[in-house]
């Protein structure tokens, strides 16, 4: 049984940071952030290869937010920074443990096995 765990969420203001971490068990390859806003579909928003040498973005968070794993220890991060309020919404970490990432794309919710329970990020004005 695969487990992920998300930490690190909270309250913000506008221009603030927060880093999201998401412990994990086993060997992964490809590995993700999603957040869903109340009322929305759950997005991808970063994408990270099984060495951590290839990451990718949705647009929404280019240049602002980075992700990254030790896979050393079983983690997986993503600093948030210049959060904006529409950043609000559950986070949730995702992994799969044979597939490689999309080369051409952000990988979809269907390419993840192993999801956590997610953690909230809330922004304000």
């Amino acid at each position: 049984h695969v487990q992920l765990v998300e930490s690190g969420g909270g309250s913000v203001q506008a221009g603030g940071s927060l880093r999201l971490s998401c412990v994990f068990a086993g060997s992964m390859r490809c590995m993700a952030w999603f957040r869903q806003a109340p009322g929305q579909e759950r997005e991808v928003i970063a994408t990270i290869s099984k060495g951590g040498s290839y990451s990718r973005y949705s647009d929404s968070v280019k240049g602002r937010f980075t992700i990254s794993r030790d896979n050393n220890i079983n983690s997986l991060y993503l600093q948030m920074d210049n959060l904006k309020p529409e950043d609000s919404g559950m986070y949730y970490c995702a992994a799969d443990a044979w597939k490689a990432c999309y080369q051409d794309s952000l990988s979809s919710q269907g390419a993840f096995d192993y999801w956590g329970q997610g953690t909230q990020v809330t922004v304000s004005t």
